[in-house]
């Protein structure tokens, strides 16, 4: 019994005849770039989101430039964005000479604190960017009312939540990344929807914004060497575009099967006093793109530390991952003189708690017993 934190083999296996069949269809066709299969996936991924135009592009970070680019941003613009994410979302922000806001996270769900939006607004920001971390979608109830009150863009990063549905309290429901001015995604072969390689989209309801997505994705070009914008070069292979296309059949499967990984976890590690588990947000779906839970290292319960515990695991067989373990203001690349640790202390002691378990299609009722009693019996040692 192998544990891995993702079983891409396992889950290829249960679709390889129409997997493999697709990208054969592809390289008969030798349409490798901008094949049938890109627009038939763009078309079908619409539907499943219940929005008006996907664009596919090469990968997550691309998505999220290409987002800020063609929303006419300037240099020293200020963008509000989670201190407690992945790299990418505050180095496209930088990349374009803009200027990225840090506000601190919730500390049982992971993401954004929609009530520290409004104090770090001035008369340079610009855009809101919501990362829906880890799988469930950030309060955007919040987002949506502070975004319409100050008049600015929202910029949804659902690389983590492709699927996950929010309610609003007037109960209509949107997908993650269908709900602000344009949704950003990545299909990164570990992601809920993978693909073989590197590849991402852009999500909007504006039709406006769809046609200049697609011009500035491909060169900025509104027709072959008629260039009317400055754009960049980020295509998603029609072979990955074929992938995508059996996969997006099995997506609600794939929800279904890691909410099911994570309810066990839930019941197997219950109250113990060393863990807090992940929250679901009453608002929002979760798809579990990851299970994070935090330990107490420095509770009296907790003998050892997140890397000692981390070791022990790895020593039992069970792999981990830390998401993240160094603050963004922390980073060489994004120090700021300005940004103290008790500035964003949530963030900070999330860094030095979180580990995340494995969480995949293809896991089983022992594998997950083993993980959890293993871990249990780690801590209470």
């Amino acid at each position: 019994m192998k544990i891995q934190m993702v079983d891409l083999k396992g889950q290829y296996e249960k679709i390889k005849a129409e997997v493999d069949n697709g990208i054969q269809e592809v390289i008969n066709n030798a349409a490798f770039i901008k094949g049938a299969q890109v627009k038939q996936f763009e078309e079908a991924l619409a539907i499943y989101l219940n929005v008006k135009n996907v664009i596919s592009c090469a990968n997550g970070t691309d998505a999220l430039q290409i987002a800020m680019m063609v929303l006419n941003l300037k240099p020293g613009d200020e963008i509000i964005l989670p201190a407690f994410t992945y790299a990418a979302t505050a180095e496209v922000i930088c990349l374009l000479g803009l200027k990225p806001v840090l506000i601190d996270v919730e500390r049982d769900t992971y993401n954004m604190d929609t009530s520290l939006i409004e104090e770090k607004i001035t008369g340079r920001t610009k855009a809101i960017v919501p990362v829906h971390l880890f799988g469930q979608c950030v309060n955007m109830d919040e987002v949506t009312a502070i975004a319409a009150k100050h008049k600015l863009y929202i910029i949804e990063d659902t690389a983590q939540a492709l699927g996950s549905t929010y309610t609003f309290k007037n109960n209509t429901k949107k997908r993650a990344g269908c709900i602000g001015t344009i949704g950003t995604t990545s299909f990164f072969p570990s992601k809920n929807l993978g693909c073989f390689g590197d590849g991402g989209a852009l999500l909007t309801n504006d039709d406006e914004l769809a046609k200049k997505i697609r011009m500035v994705a491909n060169h900025g070009q509104s027709s072959p060497y008629i260039h009317d914008y400055i754009g960049v070069n980020s295509r998603l292979d029609t072979i990955q575009a074929a992938v995508l296309l059996a996969k997006l059949k099995q997506l609600k499967s794939y929800e279904k099967a890691r909410n099911e990984v994570a309810d066990m976890y839930d019941r197997l590690l219950g109250n113990h006093p060393a863990l807090c588990l992940p929250k679901r947000n009453t608002q929002s779906t979760h798809v579990f793109n990851q299970y994070t839970l935090q330990i107490h290292s420095k509770n009296q319960e907790l003998k050892l530390n997140r890397d000692e515990l981390r070791k022990k695991l790895a020593e039992a067989g069970i792999p981990s991952m830390v998401y993240y373990p160094i603050p963004l203001f922390h980073q060489k690349a994004f120090l700021n003189p300005e940004i103290q640790d008790n500035d964003l202390p949530v963030t900070f002691h999330l860094c030095q708690a979180v580990i995340s378990l494995p969480i995949h299609t293809e896991m089983n009722a022992q594998m997950i017993t083993y993980i959890a009693t293993t871990l249990l019996k780690i801590i209470d040692a």
